[in-house]
């Protein structure tokens, strides 16, 4: 007995006792557990029906494999851990990449592991898309330290399934893919070589050559709108590389010395785009849009980090910022990307470093821009970049001001002049007077949007403009944009809400409008018209079209605009918070176009009130449930694919309660409550003795029933079955062996 308690017990203790052991009597340990891990079946745990005795049977064999090599560290104990690999418990799937791990950290441990990479490589890589974040995290981890011991362990085809990584929406997988891409792609191996680049400096130094492959995988990988996480990617790990920005530039000012190859055009713009992103990672200190949970506090250390970053940038683009924008003046998309960099600017700069010839310099390219260009992105670009530095708080603001107001004075006096000789020339007016009108408006338009054009007086001549096109009929037929008319209302009911007031400004509640509950059912109607409906029935008439695939991502990035908008009335209290049960009963239909966007406004409603939120969930379900029965009437097969999706469903809003029963207990017991409500509220019309219609929505229920405390279960118990507890203590009752009752959610 005692022995097998010791050969049960000494896998599972702390080693560092047995260090005074001498070599031979470790020997003979060695060779008694050995025999001892097949007897006493520790293997065989690996596969126990308890996931929490596998994930520390597979911790304790790492330990082992770690500590004593040469005895545990071979195929025969090795396959266990491969096995486990492909446990359906993610934590026990997270123990094993973290026992493999400690494995592949030490270098001398390689040439015992080959086979073992060979065997179990494409799973471990094929982990990396694994459905729990953290055994994701720790797969790619796993696979960089492969990479490190041996680069010929992963082929081309391993390392790209990787690669796209770096764009996840997820954080901490994307940080790590972004870790073996520096691994991969940026690290240099040859101490030689690096020495003698070492000396170099700009686009010849270590850092050029470098910049040019981070544009080259940009390029390749064809996900352009993506930019801003590929360089939060590998913020971490390329930190110095990504802050080169005295390289950069270099690189799209300099010309190619002899035998270098010049970058081609979609070259330099890329490296613009990825050049911004990383100015705007380092002023900003906090991830892109969509890539994580919000700005949080930065630490001491973090905030002086960004300081200096910042004062770093402003004091390095003051200079080259107006000669980029004379050098590519004439590229509208390398134009519009540049001039996205003053609002990054310590603008104290311009005066504390008497660097004000530098701010006239980029005045004059900003005005040469404006009078080159009739984009909308590059005129807009420019508004906003004299609405920064026009900032009040500035010294600069003056100067600013004087070289903005005599632009916008030439431009109205060109627009004045432009108007009245085409209303002169009537219908004779040619191509070259519309031209001259139009250019101009587009330009004036831009500064409108982001400065306050009334003393130019410009609706005068844009009203004789409108009304002598209509008295000639030479308006355009009306187009109608009906989702265009939706995003603006969404907008103006933002805008105009009851927040309008916070902050001390009582004084505009005149202003608030509230949407009555007409409104809000017209505005939730436009939405499920319009955005939950299938992708093929919309783009049927572009069948055939060699755009097709475009034209359908641009029509559901359109879509999700819409969902987006209407979820954000829902999240600031604008629509009724029931009105989203609409929108989450699609949650599973429609997860691949709009799942990130529900679960979202899930979560954030959850934050705003938690009871509403409950009610909300469990009245989506109803309504779920409602629609079937109307479809296949009171006697459901509860077998069936829909009542199964309905369950599932219903199974995902429960996991989004976690683990912290006692924080979510007074939501789970509502929901519990209006769920049990409505199985009973009808009446069977074939009598009281049948069971109500309703009846079957307790096993929709049941799967949030894991959430309730045992003590509310007896509470929801009773709300089944009220009689019974009306009829306690009344009289004395045999008691009966009871039957578990599979229509019960608890």
């Amino acid at each position: 007995m005692k022995q097998d308690l010791f050969m049960y017990q000494i896998p599972f203790c702390s080693f560092g006792g047995l260090l005074w052991l001498n070599q031979s009597t470790i020997s003979t340990l060695q060779f008694f557990y050995t025999s001892s891990w097949r007897e006493s079946g520790l293997l065989s745990k690996c596969c126990d029906a308890i996931a929490e005795i596998r994930a520390v049977c597979i911790e304790e064999i790492g330990v082992w494999m770690k500590m004593y090599s040469d005895a545990f560290l071979n195929d025969s104990y090795l396959k266990y851990v491969g096995w486990t690999l492909h446990d359906r418990q993610g934590e026990v799937r997270l123990k094993c990449l973290k026992a493999l791990q400690s494995l592949y950290t030490n270098r001398e441990l390689f040439p015992k592991l080959e086979l073992f990479t060979n065997r179990f490589k494409d799973r471990i890589v094929s982990m990396t898309l694994d459905k729990e974040y953290d055994v994701a995290v720790e797969a790619i981890r796993l696979v960089t330290l492969i990479l490190h011991g041996s680069e010929e362990a992963l082929s081309n085809e391993d390392c790209e399934n990787v690669y796209h990584l770096v764009y996840s929406a997820h954080r901490p997988v994307a940080v790590a893919a972004g870790e073996f891409l520096h691994k991969k792609l940026f690290s240099r191996h040859d101490p030689q070589a690096e020495e003698a680049l070492a000396k170099r400096r700009g686009r010849n130094s270590p850092n050029g050559n470098l910049i040019r492959m981070l544009v080259l995988f940009f390029l390749e990988s064809e996900l352009h709108e993506h930019a801003a996480y590929l360089v939060d990617s590998l913020w971490e790990s390329s930190q110095e590389l990504l802050k080169d920005w005295e390289c950069m530039t270099e690189l799209l000012l300099e010309e190619p010395v002899q035998g270098e190859e010049a970058m081609s055009d979609r070259q330099e713009s890329a490296l613009i785009e990825l050049m911004v992103c990383t100015i705007r990672q380092a002023a900003e200190a906090h991830p892109p849009v969509g890539r994580g949970t919000g700005k949080r506090v930065l630490t001491a250390k973090e905030r002086k980090t960004q300081i200096d970053d910042r004062n770093k940038l402003t004091e390095h683009f003051i200079i080259a910022l107006p000669m980029l924008l004379s050098k590519y003046s004439a590229d509208a998309e390398k134009v519009a990307n540049l001039l996205q960099i003053p609002q990054y600017f310590d603008l104290e700069i311009y005066s504390t470093g008497r660097m004000e010839k530098h701010l006239d310099a980029l005045l004059k390219q900003i005005k040469f821009v404006v009078e080159k260009h009739v984009e909308s992105d590059v005129l807009e670009a420019c508004s906003k970049t004299y609405s920064i530095l026009c900032s009040e708080e500035y010294t600069i603001q003056n100067r600013v001001d004087i070289a903005h107001s005599q632009l916008i004075d030439e431009f109205v006096d060109r627009f004045n002049h432009s108007v009245e000789d085409l209303l002169q020339e009537g219908e004779e007016a040619d191509d070259d007077d519309i031209y001259n009108v139009l250019s101009t408006l587009k330009r004036l338009t831009s500064f409108h949007n982001a400065h306050d054009l009334t003393k130019w007086d410009l609706f005068s001549n844009c009203y004789r403009l409108l009304r002598t096109g209509i008295e000639h009929g030479a308006m355009p037929e009306q187009v109608h944009t009906v989702k265009e008319a939706f995003m603006l209302l969404c907008d103006l009911l933002m805008i105009f809400s009851h927040q309008l007031m916070t902050g001390g400004r009582e004084g505009l509640q005149p202003l608030v409008f509230n949407p009555d509950s007409g409104l809000q059912s017209e505005l939730l109607s436009f939405v499920m018209d319009h955005v939950f409906i299938d992708q093929d029935d919309e783009n049927q008439s572009m069948e055939g079209d060699e755009e097709d695939e475009a034209n359908k991502i641009e029509a559901l990035h359109k879509r999700r605009n819409l969902l987006a908008a209407f979820s954000k009335l829902i999240i600031y209290d604008i629509v009724d918070m029931h009105a989203a049960a609409d929108i989450f009963k699609h949650y599973m239909k429609y997860y691949n176009d709009y799942g990130d966007i529900i679960k979202e406004t899930l979560s954030k409603t959850r934050q705003i009130d938690k009871i509403q939120c409950a009610k909300t969930l469990i009245l989506s379900l109803q309504q779920l449930f409602n629609e079937l029965v109307q479809e296949q009437g009171p006697n459901l097969d509860r077998t069936s694919a829909h009542v199964s999706g309905i369950k599932e469903l219903a199974r995902r809003f429960a996991l989004t309660f976690g683990l912290d029963q006692i924080k979510t207990r007074e939501a789970v017991a509502t929901l519990h409550k209006d769920g049990i409500e409505f199985a009973f509220k009808y009446q069977n019309q074939k009598g009281q003795d049948y069971p109500p219609p309703n009846l079957a929505f307790l096993e929709v229920l049941s799967e949030f029933s894991s959430k309730l405390l045992r003590q509310d279960k007896k509470t929801q118990i009773f709300r089944i079955w009220p009689q019974h507890r009306n009829n306690k203590g009344k009289r004395k009752r045999t008691p009966v062996k009871s039957q578990p009752n599979t229509m019960c959610p608890v």
